[in-house]
């Protein structure tokens, strides 16, 4: 079975590339960063490649993992599976042809439901755009042992939720244009952190969900209540499910995850999209 995360709004990770760069403001306090000098000082030989200051660190430089590729074809229960939650699949140092194995493995999968979120979103809508990727990932998926009943895949792959990262306004406005033109069943947004208050009404009606949060870690930038509140409002006008994780702090359960003393845990019901 796979490995079970803390990550809230998922169930399991894959993680057949680690580390990264950062990418924009919401990289600052990264916890997989943080995360990956400890693993490589516990001799972890997953993160035993440095990356390159000041945007990565010990640990976290970016590297392929060819063995782990076929990881979820052996897992027996059904799961809901984030990709690459200690690193970004469509960093640039990531060839193509391993980004479309990895499709080729959900594909060849789908049993499974995968959460696959980035930063880079150009070279997202650019791949996932291509017919030849697309033609790519369901040849080498047919080629693949599955456990799944034998059905011909189609593009988008119906398994396959698709993400954008979005700290603030600018980044909103850069990335959720290029996601909504993603082929994809699910399209989601991750804003967390959020640093600032942020209008998405305009891209609402082709969005799928939206996970908020707030930062954690020693030099945490706290989350305003009334930022999470508009986006919690305005997903409930447009009728889109809104998970709020927590609100960060030193750790990431120091301010709880109640938002005006609710819950708000509301999950997609699949989706297609022209």
């Amino acid at each position: 079975m796979a490995r079970h995360t803390a990550i809230a709004w998922t169930e399991s990770t894959w993680n057949p590339v680690t580390g990264c760069d950062q990418a924009s403001p919401g990289c600052d306090s990264c916890y997989a960063m943080r995360l990956a000098p400890r693993l490589k000082a516990m001799g972890s030989r997953r993160y035993q490649n440095d990356g390159t200051p000041p945007t990565s660190g010990p640990g976290f430089g970016v590297t392929i993992h060819h063995d782990l590729l076929g990881q979820p074809l052996s897992w027996r229960t059904p799961a809901v599976v984030f990709v690459c939650s200690m690193a970004d699949l469509f960093h640039p140092r990531v060839p193509d042809d391993f980004i479309t194995q990895v499709f080729a493995v959900m594909a060849a999968s789908p049993r499974h439901t995968y959460q696959v979120l980035t930063k880079r979103h150009a070279r997202l809508l650019a791949l996932l755009s291509r017919t030849q990727f697309a033609d790519q990932v369901l040849t080498r998926a047919a080629a693949l042992p599955s456990r799944d009943p034998i059905t011909a895949p189609t593009w988008p792959l119906s398994n396959v939720w698709v993400g954008v990262s979005v700290e603030d306004q600018q980044r909103a406005s850069q990335r959720i244009p290029a996601l909504t033109s993603t082929p994809a069943v699910v399209r989601f947004l991750s804003c967390e952190p959020l640093l600032e208050q942020i209008d998405i009404t305009t891209w609402l009606p082709d969005l799928d969900w939206v996970i908020a949060g707030g930062e954690s870690g020693p030099d945490h930038r706290p989350l305003d209540p009334q930022w999470a509140r508009s986006l919690r409002d305005q997903c409930t006008h447009a009728r889109v499910p809104f998970f709020f994780k927590q609100w960060g702090g030193r750790t990431p359960t120091s301010g709880g995850h109640l938002l005006d003393g609710r819950v708000h845990h509301d999950r997609p019901v699949a989706a297609s999209h022209p």
